[in-house]
């Protein structure tokens, strides 16, 4: 699904990682409802390792975006604007020696939106590393943002919303 910007609509169930050093190798396929989707080995002490940013830096970002309501726990709601189509994305940060370990979040945005929510987190500098929730399996960001663009334009956001 396209908005009326044209910009692309991102459906998606994640948890965010900092994609740690080096290349990471393949790990297979992923088959799911939208597709096929390469999949890559992420090695655990690598995923221990926190984001290069500051977890109260993160989320002074992510306060200063309009429409979010942050909380001290690291959860936080960021809704669209009234007179665009409704989206809406739920996230809860966890902390690591006062860096960002992971980021997860569920829901549906515009492309443009996921941006800015992803550099309230250091990206571009911070490479990101995505975990499929349900599926708990690691795609680089190209490859999630093809996901996310397929689940989206199949209206899969409207299912990822509270009631």
């Amino acid at each position: 699904m396209t908005t009326a910007s044209g910009d692309e609509s991102y459906a998606f169930e994640i948890v965010l990682h900092g994609r740690p050093d080096g290349t990471l190798p393949p790990a297979g396929l992923h088959v799911d409802a939208w597709g096929e989707w390469p999949t890559r080995a992420a090695p655990p002490l690598q995923l221990a390792r926190p984001m290069t940013g500051g977890f109260d830096e993160a989320f002074a970002r992510l306060g200063d975006l309009p429409r979010m309501f942050v909380e001290p726990d690291g959860s936080f709601v960021w809704t669209s604007p009234t007179e665009a189509p409704w989206w809406q994305v739920d996230g809860n940060a966890v902390e690591k020696d006062g860096r960002v370990l992971l980021v997860e979040l569920k829901g549906s945005c515009p492309r443009s939106a996921f941006d800015r929510l992803l550099a309230a987190f250091g990206w571009p500098g911070q490479a990101m590393l995505v975990q499929l929730l349900r599926a708990a399996v690691f795609l680089d960001e190209p490859t999630f943002r093809r996901h996310a663009a397929c689940r989206g334009n199949a209206g899969d956001g409207l299912t990822l919303r509270p009631r």
